[in-house]
């Protein structure tokens, strides 16, 4: 006996406005239709009676051929320091993730995850921490940046793809997000005001590099010899410094946008006078901006923050090298800030 498979059908939130005007399901059907459709799901409707605008017969089509699903927010912590809010969010398979909103002068930014876990394996980062389990679909990252605007009752008007996850890794499904989060009949966040951190899938560079989407790469550095950065990061092991910050310098001179260094400073192992000297010489050979960021405490990694004395001196050597580097703002350090640990916390209780 032959069993029938059960047809999955379309995730609507996912689609283009021109994905959903070509859909089978709706042919026939005005082409300015999609438009209304795709900006009702922009909005966050839970469901497509909410689109009042449209006919209860394209509902009715809308329901019967695609999916509309939302994520349920199931932990939210906000900072008593700076306000930043974090939020736990479970989606339909009862797995969850973590978005983070912090306020800057220039504005609103969340912070969203790509993944459900990690690969990469970075040893003082908790988003690895249990293991990878799988990637988010672009309505599941789009509904990170619409329910959080919504709970935070603020606009954002910036994203960071820096939350739990290597987007690289999860590369058709972001480019995705982004392009639904840019349009304009959508949230029409500007693609300047997009950044993607990566740590170090170079073999992807080339390939986000001919979309010229006008976004800014940061690249998770963390360290500018190969013994300090394999150590910490697992994903150097295949690559090197060197293919990094080749892979770099080629994506800068292809795209025009200056990439960004991030480097978190740990207490002994990244933020020696040497270290600094010889990160000094690497950023002379990229035209690239440093961006130094102090260690959230993980309590299941044994690192910590580098001390006063050597953040200073660190900068010192860097910045009479001509260096073009800046201290992060830590924020939300009071409410698990740093990726994974709020899921890590729910999954322990």
């Amino acid at each position: 006996m032959q069993i029938e498979e059960k047809q999955v059908k379309p995730d609507i939130k996912s689609m283009l406005p021109e994905e959903i005007k070509s859909a089978p399901a709706l042919s026939g059907e005005p082409q300015y239709r999609a438009g209304q459709i795709f900006k009702w799901l922009s909005t966050g409707v839970t469901s497509f009676d909410e689109m009042t605008d449209l006919s209860k017969t394209l509902r009715t089509k809308l329901k019967d051929n695609f999916t509309l699903n939302t994520p349920v927010l199931i932990k939210k912590q906000i900072s008593k320091k700076d306000a930043s809010e974090k939020y736990l969010w479970r989606h339909t398979d009862d797995n969850t993730s973590e978005t983070v909103v912090m306020k800057y002068k220039h504005g609103n930014a969340v912070c969203v995850s790509t993944q459900v876990g990690c690969k990469m394996g970075c040893v003082f980062c908790a988003s690895a921490i249990g293991g990878f389990i799988r990637d988010l679909t672009p309505s599941e990252m789009l509904d990170e940046v619409i329910f959080s605007e919504a709970e935070y009752k603020k606009q954002i008007s910036r994203i960071v793809l820096m939350g739990i996850g290597e987007p690289l890794d999860n590369y058709d499904n972001v480019v995705k997000f982004i392009k639904l989060v840019n349009h304009k009949d959508g949230k029409n966040i500007g693609m300047r005001r997009i950044s993607l951190s990566t740590c170090g899938l170079t073999e992807k560079f080339d390939k986000l590099g001919e979309l010229n989407l006008q976004l800014t790469l940061s690249v998770s550095l963390h360290a500018p010899d190969d013994e300090t950065r394999s150590a910490l990061m697992p994903i150097n092991k295949s690559r090197g410094t060197e293919d990094l910050f080749s892979a770099c310098r080629k994506y800068f001179a292809n795209t025009g946008r200056r990439i960004t260094f991030e480097y978190t400073m740990i207490d002994g192992v990244n933020d020696s006078r040497e270290q600094a000297a010889l990160l000094a010489e690497k950023l002379k050979e990229t035209n690239a901006h440093l961006n130094l960021i102090p260690l959230n405490i993980v309590n299941e990694r044994e690192f910590r923050p580098s001390s006063k004395e050597n953040m200073l001196n660190f900068i010192k050597i860097l910045e009479e090298s001509g260096a073009n580097v800046t201290v992060r703002r830590s924020l939300g350090g009071d409410v698990d800030a740093s990726c994974g640990q709020l899921r890590i916390r729910s999954a322990q209780t």
